[in-house]
């Protein structure tokens, strides 16, 4: 309705407002509801008194959809028997099994709620170790080996866990035990802006979505812009990445989630046109043939001065990269009890990753930019 009508017809006025209110609602309502955008591994749709999260790739290789259902308190949940797990929400306390956990309940500000961690000396984030050092998260052993014990008498509202084929033991018996297990498949996901967008399937539990979706809306402007930066470029610097071991050189396969960083940060990764998304087996020959004259090499396996890589294969010698101080890692940020941030927080800040590698490549496009996951080994 236009202002004239809304004077001629001033009887309607009160149904016009109740309109554009019930408009408003609709779209506080949609706000409140997460959408997924990049992330291939889940799905969120949302019922009347209850959400349900679809996983569709626990780990690579799986045929198996899991659906969870999120349920509000006093929720009748229809033919409950075809969800693999059902929790209560909001909840009030978790167990999470992976580092890169972590960032998104801090980022949502419900790290409070962790309360159970196996190998805690894995995290690195100052903000959780304060509360591991004052004894509010419990040690649960070893992610192969939970100490199940100590996590059924934690007894957590849900229990985040993760696998590589399915054959897990220990969320077997937790389940038995009536403790929601649910998988999260963050780490099977390729795409940079995928990964960070897991802190949408976190937020589901604690009906956070307005605040996820606005701190993944936040990253993903911040990614995008920085990718069209680097188009700015003038050159497209070669890259080298992967190290040695034993007898065999392993680096990112062309459609991996590392090999994507180079190629947004308008980089030429010399492995690029290799179709897998894990990590990619090579004999040093080939290696040396392809890579010797690359400008940079990203990511080293886990050496963190030049001496160490020199003594550790005299062959290195021989890589202009090495030759030209051009070698850069992620190693030297570690947590105070030895865990990389990398692992942990990189994830779930891709934004920062690319500026990283940008400012690596392009100096000149981000003067003002910090390196912040990655140094210049020395």
């Amino acid at each position: 309705m236009n202002k004239s009508i809304y004077i001629l017809f001033s009887l309607l006025l009160f149904i016009s407002c109740k309109k554009q209110q019930e408009t408003n609602n609709e779209e506080i309502n949609t706000n409140k509801n997460s959408k997924i955008e990049y992330a291939k591994g889940f799905d969120i749709s949302y019922q009347e008194g209850y959400k349900v999260i679809t996983l569709k790739n626990a780990w690579p290789g799986t045929e198996k959809v899991f659906k969870y259902a999120l349920i509000e308190e006093a929720t009748i949940l229809d033919f409950p028997e075809q969800y693999d797990a059902i929790v209560t929400i909001p909840i009030k306390n978790i167990v999470v099994t992976s580092t890169t956990h972590i960032p998104s309940l801090e980022m949502l500000a419900v790290d409070q709620t962790l309360i159970g961690f196996p190998n805690l000396d894995y995290i690195s984030s100052k903000k959780t170790r304060e509360r591991i050092n004052k004894g509010l998260i419990k040690e649960l052993g070893k992610n192969e080996d939970i100490n199940t014990e100590s996590l059924i008498e934690l007894s957590p509202d849900v229990v985040i866990g993760f696998a590589v084929d399915g054959n897990n033991k220990t969320f077997n018996t937790l389940k038995k035990t009536g403790i929601p297990v649910l998988y999260n498949g963050d780490w099977t996901e390729t795409s940079p802006l995928g990964k960070a967008e897991w802190i949408k399937f976190f937020a589901a539990f604690y009906n956070k979505e307005a605040l996820a979706n606005k701190l993944f809306s936040e990253i993903k402007t911040a990614y995008l812009n920085a990718k069209k930066l680097a188009l700015k470029a003038k050159n497209k610097p070669t890259v080298l990445s992967g190290a040695m071991y034993k007898d065999i050189w392993y680096l990112p396969q062309g459609k991996s989630w590392a090999a994507q960083f180079i190629a947004d940060a308008n980089g030429k990764y010399l492995w690029s046109d290799s179709k897998g998304t894990g990590s990619h087996s090579l004999n040093l020959e080939s290696v040396l043939e392809k890579g010797e004259h690359a400008q940079f090499w990203i990511g080293p396996s886990y050496y963190t001065t030049m001496k160490q890589l020199k003594e550790a294969h005299a062959i290195y010698k021989q890589f202009d990269a090495f030759k030209n101080d051009q070698v850069y890692s992620f190693t030297h940020k570690v947590g105070d009890t030895g865990g990389l941030l990398y692992f942990e927080l990189a994830p779930n800040r891709p934004d920062i990753i690319l500026k990283d590698i940008i400012k690596i490549l392009h100096p000149e496009l981000l003067p003002n930019h910090n390196l912040y996951f990655f140094d210049q080994l020395k």
